[in-house]
């Protein structure tokens, strides 16, 4: 399969899910940014905090998600803390979730 930035998100979306929140780190909005470029997929995520115990594990989730999803390219995971991550950037169905507790 061909990566696009739409397809890097859907493998994330149903493949990384945050196992203290239970909701997967596309719809928490802790993937910023996204860069396919020849052979290689950039991703710049974020954490809900800098001191989260979870760093290197979602990281590392997300980088054999998509090593397995596209064969044969280069995968790049970046933790970036700007901007600082807020719950703001859930998406709709996130939101209710939490809303639902």
């Amino acid at each position: 399969m061909k990566p696009t930035t739409d397809a890097v998100r859907e493998v994330l979306r149903e493949q990384v899910i945050d196992p203290e929140l239970g909701i997967n780190v596309v719809d928490l909005g802790l993937i910023y940014d996204v860069d396919i470029s020849e052979g290689k997929i950039s991703v710049d995520m974020t954490l809900t905090t800098p001191g989260c115990p979870l760093a290197g594990t979602l990281a590392a989730q997300v980088e054999q998600a998509l090593r397995q999803a596209f064969e044969g390219y280069e995968v790049e995971v970046s933790l970036v803390w700007e901007p600082r991550w807020t719950p703001e950037m859930m998406s709709e169905e996130a939101r209710r979730h939490f809303s639902g507790l």
